[in-house]
Protein backbone atom coordinates (compact mmCIF):
# COMPACT_ATOMS: atom_id res chain seq x y z
CA UNK A 1 0.00 0.00 0.00
CA UNK A 2 1.43 3.46 -1.16
CA UNK A 3 -1.27 5.82 0.62
CA UNK A 4 -2.36 5.53 4.11
CA UNK A 5 -6.47 6.73 3.91
CA UNK A 6 -8.73 6.00 6.97
CA UNK A 7 -11.98 6.99 7.22
CA UNK A 8 -14.54 6.96 10.32
CA UNK A 9 -16.23 8.91 13.18
CA UNK A 10 -15.08 11.70 15.60
CA UNK A 11 -15.46 10.58 19.49
CA UNK A 12 -16.83 14.12 20.24
CA UNK A 13 -17.80 15.59 17.33
CA UNK A 14 -19.33 12.70 16.09
CA UNK A 15 -18.26 13.59 12.33
CA UNK A 16 -17.20 11.40 9.96
CA UNK A 17 -13.95 11.97 8.47
CA UNK A 18 -11.28 10.74 6.33
CA UNK A 19 -7.67 10.97 6.84
CA UNK A 20 -5.13 10.67 4.34
CA UNK A 21 -1.47 10.50 5.71
CA UNK A 22 0.71 11.46 2.88
CA UNK A 23 5.12 10.73 2.90
CA UNK A 24 7.08 14.06 2.82
CA UNK A 25 11.03 14.68 2.06
CA UNK A 26 12.84 14.13 5.17
CA UNK A 27 12.83 17.65 7.45
CA UNK A 28 9.72 18.54 6.83
CA UNK A 29 8.23 16.97 9.98
CA UNK A 30 4.30 16.44 10.56
CA UNK A 31 1.86 18.86 9.31
CA UNK A 32 -2.32 18.50 9.36
CA UNK A 33 -3.72 19.83 6.34
CA UNK A 34 -7.10 20.72 6.83
CA UNK A 35 -8.41 20.07 3.22
CA UNK A 36 -12.48 20.98 3.76
CA UNK A 37 -11.60 24.24 4.58
CA UNK A 38 -11.08 27.15 2.13
CA UNK A 39 -7.02 27.80 1.29
CA UNK A 40 -6.40 24.32 3.36
CA UNK A 41 -4.74 25.79 5.72
CA UNK A 42 -1.54 23.48 7.33
CA UNK A 43 -1.49 23.03 11.52
CA UNK A 44 1.90 22.12 12.37
CA UNK A 45 2.30 19.41 15.12
CA UNK A 46 3.97 21.25 17.54
CA UNK A 47 3.65 22.34 21.33
CA UNK A 48 3.16 26.00 19.96
CA UNK A 49 0.16 24.61 18.17
CA UNK A 50 -2.13 23.24 21.06
CA UNK A 51 -5.15 25.17 21.73
CA UNK A 52 -7.00 22.81 24.29
CA UNK A 53 -6.45 19.47 26.14
CA UNK A 54 -10.37 18.75 27.62
CA UNK A 55 -10.41 14.98 26.85
CA UNK A 56 -8.15 14.88 24.27
CA UNK A 57 -5.27 17.47 22.69
CA UNK A 58 -6.08 19.69 19.79
CA UNK A 59 -4.55 21.39 17.56
CA UNK A 60 -4.50 24.73 15.61
CA UNK A 61 -3.67 27.60 13.67
CA UNK A 62 -6.13 30.71 13.25
CA UNK A 63 -9.00 29.84 12.82
CA UNK A 64 -8.47 25.97 11.73
CA UNK A 65 -8.61 23.28 14.32
CA UNK A 66 -7.69 19.58 14.46
CA UNK A 67 -9.28 17.82 17.23
CA UNK A 68 -8.41 14.35 19.27
CA UNK A 69 -4.59 13.86 17.56
CA UNK A 70 -3.09 11.97 20.40
CA UNK A 71 -3.59 8.47 18.36
CA UNK A 72 -2.13 9.18 15.14
CA UNK A 73 0.32 11.15 16.40
CA UNK A 74 1.59 8.25 19.11
CA UNK A 75 1.09 6.08 16.38
CA UNK A 76 3.58 7.83 14.01
CA UNK A 77 6.16 8.39 16.61
CA UNK A 78 6.08 4.87 17.50
CA UNK A 79 5.92 3.50 14.28
CA UNK A 80 9.53 5.81 13.63
CA UNK A 81 7.21 8.17 11.06
CA UNK A 82 9.24 11.99 11.27
CA UNK A 83 7.75 13.54 8.21
CA UNK A 84 4.47 13.31 6.93
CA UNK A 85 1.44 15.36 5.46
CA UNK A 86 -1.80 14.07 7.54
CA UNK A 87 -4.81 15.72 5.17
CA UNK A 88 -8.35 15.72 7.30
CA UNK A 89 -11.89 16.48 6.05
CA UNK A 90 -12.88 17.64 9.13
CA UNK A 91 -12.47 18.98 12.70
CA UNK A 92 -11.63 15.75 14.67
CA UNK A 93 -9.53 12.47 13.76
CA UNK A 94 -12.13 9.20 14.25
CA UNK A 95 -11.58 7.38 16.97
CA UNK A 96 -11.99 3.69 14.98
CA UNK A 97 -11.86 1.22 17.33
CA UNK A 98 -10.32 3.26 20.35
CA UNK A 99 -6.81 2.52 20.05
CA UNK A 100 -3.80 2.90 17.95
CA UNK A 101 -3.78 0.04 16.40
CA UNK A 102 -5.36 -0.03 13.06
CA UNK A 103 -3.73 3.39 12.73
CA UNK A 104 -0.18 1.53 13.33
CA UNK A 105 -1.21 -1.36 11.56
CA UNK A 106 -1.80 0.79 8.31
CA UNK A 107 0.88 2.52 8.74
CA UNK A 108 3.21 -0.26 9.20
CA UNK A 109 1.48 -1.26 5.35
CA UNK A 110 2.34 1.90 4.00
CA UNK A 111 4.82 1.68 1.60
CA UNK A 112 5.70 5.38 0.69
CA UNK A 113 6.04 6.82 4.73
CA UNK A 114 9.50 6.30 5.68
CA UNK A 115 10.33 4.48 8.76
CA UNK A 116 13.00 4.88 10.86
CA UNK A 117 14.62 1.37 12.30
CA UNK A 118 14.71 3.01 15.79
CA UNK A 119 11.75 5.36 16.30
CA UNK A 120 12.95 6.69 19.67
CA UNK A 121 16.88 7.81 18.33
CA UNK A 122 19.57 8.83 21.30
CA UNK A 123 19.91 12.19 20.06
CA UNK A 124 19.64 14.26 23.24
CA UNK A 125 19.21 13.19 26.89
CA UNK A 126 17.71 15.08 29.77
CA UNK A 127 19.89 16.82 31.79
CA UNK A 128 17.81 17.37 34.72
CA UNK A 129 14.64 16.01 36.18
CA UNK A 130 11.03 17.91 35.64
CA UNK A 131 8.47 17.48 37.89
CA UNK A 132 4.73 19.10 37.75
CA UNK A 133 2.35 18.53 40.51
CA UNK A 134 -1.72 18.77 41.40
CA UNK A 135 -1.58 17.37 44.79
CA UNK A 136 -1.13 13.79 44.32
CA UNK A 137 -1.54 14.04 40.68
CA UNK A 138 1.89 14.09 38.70
CA UNK A 139 3.96 13.84 35.61
CA UNK A 140 7.30 13.95 35.62
CA UNK A 141 10.83 13.10 33.60
CA UNK A 142 13.81 12.09 35.06
CA UNK A 143 17.59 11.70 33.73
CA UNK A 144 17.67 7.91 32.35
CA UNK A 145 20.31 6.22 30.07
CA UNK A 146 17.18 4.33 28.50
CA UNK A 147 13.98 5.54 26.96
CA UNK A 148 11.28 4.22 29.66
CA UNK A 149 7.47 5.34 29.89
CA UNK A 150 5.32 4.40 33.83
CA UNK A 151 2.02 5.28 33.79
CA UNK A 152 -0.26 4.84 36.58
CA UNK A 153 -3.77 5.20 37.31
CA UNK A 154 -6.51 4.70 40.14
CA UNK A 155 -10.61 5.13 39.76
CA UNK A 156 -13.30 4.21 42.20
CA UNK A 157 -14.34 1.01 40.22
CA UNK A 158 -13.10 -2.40 40.42
CA UNK A 159 -12.84 -2.99 37.30
CA UNK A 160 -10.17 -0.66 36.64
CA UNK A 161 -8.62 -0.01 40.32
CA UNK A 162 -5.44 0.83 40.73
CA UNK A 163 -2.95 0.02 37.63
CA UNK A 164 0.39 0.69 36.43
CA UNK A 165 2.15 -0.24 33.20
CA UNK A 166 6.11 0.67 32.16
CA UNK A 167 7.12 0.58 28.55
CA UNK A 168 10.51 0.57 27.65
CA UNK A 169 10.31 1.17 23.34
CA UNK A 170 13.91 -1.07 23.10
CA UNK A 171 12.23 -4.03 24.90
CA UNK A 172 8.58 -4.03 23.29
CA UNK A 173 7.36 -2.89 19.89
CA UNK A 174 4.64 -0.32 20.12
CA UNK A 175 2.38 -1.70 17.71
CA UNK A 176 2.66 -4.99 20.12
CA UNK A 177 2.23 -3.60 23.75
CA UNK A 178 0.81 0.09 22.94
CA UNK A 179 -1.29 0.56 20.58
CA UNK A 180 -4.26 -1.99 20.56
CA UNK A 181 -4.72 0.07 24.04
CA UNK A 182 -8.77 1.26 23.70
CA UNK A 183 -10.22 4.40 25.72
CA UNK A 184 -12.06 3.63 28.36
CA UNK A 185 -15.41 5.37 30.15
CA UNK A 186 -17.19 4.87 33.52
CA UNK A 187 -20.91 4.49 32.60
CA UNK A 188 -22.38 6.93 35.05
CA UNK A 189 -19.82 9.71 33.58
CA UNK A 190 -21.00 9.37 30.36
CA UNK A 191 -24.27 11.45 30.77
CA UNK A 192 -22.56 14.36 31.78
CA UNK A 193 -19.89 14.26 29.11
CA UNK A 194 -22.62 14.21 26.20
CA UNK A 195 -24.78 16.87 28.34
CA UNK A 196 -21.56 18.53 27.95
CA UNK A 197 -21.20 18.47 24.06
CA UNK A 198 -18.59 15.62 24.49
CA UNK A 199 -18.10 11.81 23.22
CA UNK A 200 -20.79 12.67 20.49
CA UNK A 201 -19.31 9.53 18.74
CA UNK A 202 -18.76 7.31 21.56
CA UNK A 203 -19.72 3.96 21.38
CA UNK A 204 -19.44 0.29 23.04
CA UNK A 205 -17.74 -0.42 19.31
CA UNK A 206 -15.66 2.09 20.15
CA UNK A 207 -14.62 2.45 23.75
CA UNK A 208 -14.45 0.23 27.04
CA UNK A 209 -17.22 0.70 29.21
CA UNK A 210 -17.48 -0.24 32.88
CA UNK A 211 -19.60 0.66 35.54
CA UNK A 212 -18.05 0.41 39.53
CA UNK A 213 -18.18 -3.32 39.26
CA UNK A 214 -17.71 -4.52 35.79
CA UNK A 215 -16.50 -3.97 32.39
CA UNK A 216 -20.12 -4.24 29.98
CA UNK A 217 -18.49 -5.28 26.74
CA UNK A 218 -15.51 -7.84 27.82
CA UNK A 219 -12.98 -8.88 26.75
CA UNK A 220 -9.76 -6.73 27.30
CA UNK A 221 -7.10 -6.95 25.60
CA UNK A 222 -4.61 -6.63 28.20
CA UNK A 223 -5.29 -7.10 31.78
CA UNK A 224 -4.63 -3.76 32.39
CA UNK A 225 -5.60 -2.30 28.78
CA UNK A 226 -6.95 1.26 30.62
CA UNK A 227 -3.22 2.46 31.95
CA UNK A 228 -1.74 1.28 28.58
CA UNK A 229 -4.19 3.28 27.15
CA UNK A 230 -3.26 6.42 29.42
CA UNK A 231 0.29 5.73 28.49
CA UNK A 232 -0.98 5.56 24.55
CA UNK A 233 -2.14 9.25 25.05
CA UNK A 234 0.82 10.49 27.04
CA UNK A 235 2.99 9.16 23.64
CA UNK A 236 1.00 11.40 21.69
CA UNK A 237 0.93 14.15 23.53
CA UNK A 238 5.00 13.96 24.07
CA UNK A 239 5.25 13.39 20.56
CA UNK A 240 4.72 17.34 20.11
CA UNK A 241 7.97 18.06 21.33
CA UNK A 242 9.35 16.18 18.26
CA UNK A 243 12.07 13.97 19.01
CA UNK A 244 11.30 12.97 22.78
CA UNK A 245 14.87 13.14 24.82
CA UNK A 246 15.97 10.20 26.77
CA UNK A 247 14.32 9.94 29.61
CA UNK A 248 11.88 8.21 32.21
CA UNK A 249 8.78 9.88 31.96
CA UNK A 250 6.36 8.84 34.40
CA UNK A 251 2.84 9.92 35.21
CA UNK A 252 0.20 9.13 37.81
CA UNK A 253 -3.40 10.18 37.47
CA UNK A 254 -2.88 13.21 35.01
CA UNK A 255 -4.28 14.74 32.24
CA UNK A 256 -4.00 15.55 28.57
CA UNK A 257 -3.48 19.17 29.99
CA UNK A 258 -0.71 17.87 32.35
CA UNK A 259 1.16 15.99 29.77
CA UNK A 260 1.15 19.08 27.44
CA UNK A 261 2.81 21.01 30.73
CA UNK A 262 5.30 18.46 30.87
CA UNK A 263 5.90 18.94 27.45
CA UNK A 264 6.70 22.55 27.30
CA UNK A 265 8.88 22.39 30.19
CA UNK A 266 11.03 19.50 28.88
CA UNK A 267 11.18 21.91 25.63
CA UNK A 268 12.13 25.07 28.23
CA UNK A 269 15.16 22.98 29.42
CA UNK A 270 16.40 21.63 25.96
CA UNK A 271 16.96 25.50 24.57
CA UNK A 272 19.51 25.57 27.26
CA UNK A 273 21.03 22.58 26.58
Amino acid sequence: MNSLVISGVGLHSGVKTQVRVAATPPGTGLNFIRVDLPDQPKIPVCLDAVRQTILSTELGVGEARVRTVEHLLASLMGMGVKDAQIEVDGPELPLLDGSAKLWAQAIDNTADLIKQSDPFPAQVFLQEPVWIYQGEIFVAAIPSPTLCFTYGIDFDSAAIGNQWHSWTPKLESFQAAIAPARTFALLHQIKQLQESGLIKGGSLDNALVCDREKWLNPPLRFANEPVRHKLLDFLGDLSLLGNIPIAHYMAYKASHNLHIQLAKAIAEQLKDQ
